[in-house]
């Protein structure tokens, strides 16, 4: 089994974590919805208050590709900016 996992670090304004779980809901059908290459895409709160990670599994980098340059993802989550703290970290690891 090979792909691509991703993991994302968002940090998130303190007030607005329920403004941001409401879009990114949004976000998290949209993907699964359009985006064949993609097989997991879940939001998950870490210990410290206004963390998220998000674990994403992708085909291979295509898939990661069409991700980033979808509608709904240009769309969707443009409107988490206001929510967040600062840029996401992003780590992408290799299947094997």
């Amino acid at each position: 089994m090979s792909g691509i996992g991703v993991i994302a670090t968002l940090r998130v304004q303190p007030g607005k974590e329920a403004e941001f779980e409401g879009v990114f809901a949004e976000l998290a059908a949209a993907v699964r919805a359009n985006e064949p290459g993609n097989s997991y895409y879940r939001p998950f709160k870490t210990g410290e208050a206004g963390v998220y990670k998000i674990l994403e599994c992708y085909d291979d980098q295509a898939a990661l590709d069409a991700h980033r340059a979808s509608d709904h993802f240009r769309s969707i989550g443009a409107r988490l900016g206001p929510c967040l703290a600062g840029a996401p970290e992003i780590e992408t690891l290799s299947g094997i």
